[in-house]
């Protein structure tokens, strides 16, 4: 099953690495839950790792992932294991993107433009 949640992003860590070669990362989301905003920590596993180069603390995101359980001596823990992140429109972590800079003129889209060549 499939969740989203959509929120800030507050921090991610690095990767980290395991002896097996597991390799994990994770990222705190921000999500505004009425009066208490909630820090949501989701886990990025082997290759969805990479899926957080290119994003930094404070953008705007939307996380998919599903919920993972099991039972470790007795005990259970759950998981919210992370594949696909989508930044905001509009954000972008790359400051050359076109997205990030607004675009010059007036009119209501690039269409409405007369082009000079």
């Amino acid at each position: 099953m499939t969740y989203e949640l959509s929120g800030k992003i507050k921090l991610i860590q690095e990767p980290k690495t395991f002896d097996s070669g597991f390799t994990k990362r994770e990222m705190v989301v921000t999500v505004e839950d009425g009066r208490y905003p909630q820090d949501i920590n989701l886990e990025f596993v082997q290759d969805k790792v990479g899926l957080l180069d290119n994003l930094q603390a404070g953008q705007e995101v939307t996380v998919s992932f599903d919920i993972r359980g099991r039972e470790y001596n007795g005990r259970y823990f759950n998981n919210l294991q992370a594949w696909k992140v989508v930044a905001a429109e509009g954000a972008s972590s790359d400051p050359n993107s076109p997205a990030a800079a607004p675009f010059a003129g007036g009119g209501d889209s690039f269409e409405d433009q007369d082009i000079p060549f």
